[in-house]
């Protein structure tokens, strides 16, 4: 079984429409294609690149009146949803009402400062600074994993997107976010969309990936596409280091369920 979830359509910063990725889907011959469009309830600041906000009932709509019509592939219902400590309460409360098939949980934002925006905001900070994003970052993926609201992680370690990796040792905080990961039942993805960019590396490091593994960490393969040439970018190279580190399965969801897939 092939699937990809993690995808994004015009609903928030993706080029396609939905009917754009169906087909896109099709041709790639997936079995099930995932939607989940950007949900960013970030206090106190605006975002340019979520859906917006209060239309939250009418995506659901579009979605599951586009999967009544579509069996080839199986159509998911998903959200990508950023963790503020701020909105979670709330956004528990927003999502509570729709049927999803999953929830990715992901961590754009530390205390206002978006780490994959530009690689300029990077470099704009000290050496100590950005290890103090780092940091945080795994303090907030903790918390992400603990509020119990999401089925799996989005990007891990997504802040070394443009190359600017700690200079510390923060093993100890990478470790207590995979053991709340663990304990929260989550899953993480191998996001293939890394490597084509600056640092070169799927979303987690392998090094972060085998010490996923060693703690039972379900997996997922997503390619974060916006276009629909891009729905199974790398999935063999992701293949591929998923059996390296030693997994043997991979994940697919139905209505927050999640099912084993032999990789």
């Amino acid at each position: 079984m092939l699937v990809s979830y993690h995808n994004h359509t015009r609903w928030s910063d993706g080029a396609p429409t939905l009917a754009g990725q169906i087909e896109g889907a099709r041709q790639a011959g997936l079995d099930e294609l995932g939607i989940s469009d950007h949900y960013v309830m970030i206090p106190n600041g605006v975002c340019d690149w979520t859906m917006d906000l209060d239309l939250l009932g009418d995506y659901v709509l579009e979605m599951r009146s586009a999967a009544l019509e579509t069996r080839n592939p199986v159509l998911r219902l998903g959200l990508e949803a950023d963790y503020f400590p701020e909105t979670i309460g709330e956004l528990r409360d927003r999502l509570e009402p729709y049927p999803w098939d999953y929830v990715i949980g992901s961590v754009h934002y530390v205390d206002g400062f978006c780490t994959d925006s530009r690689a300029s905001d990077w470099e704009a900070l000290s050496v100590s600074e950005r290890n103090d994003v780092w940091r945080r970052y795994w303090q907030l993926i903790v918390e992400l994993a603990e509020s119990r609201v999401f089925d799996f992680v989005g990007h891990l370690d997504l802040p070394k997107k443009f190359g600017y990796r700690p200079t510390i040792d923060l093993t100890e905080s990478e470790d207590a976010a995979l053991n709340a990961i663990a304990a929260a039942g989550l899953a993480i993805e191998i996001n293939t969309a890394g490597w084509s960019l600056p640092a070169g590396d799927a979303y987690p490091s392998e090094s972060l990936l085998k010490r996923a593994f060693g703690r039972h960490i379900p997996l997922v393969i997503n390619a974060d596409a916006h276009v629909p040439e891009f729905l199974t970018r790398g999935f063999d190279r992701a293949r591929e280091l998923a059996r390296r580190v030693g997994y043997e399965y991979t994940s697919r969801y139905e209505r927050r369920q999640r099912f084993d897939v032999t990789l």
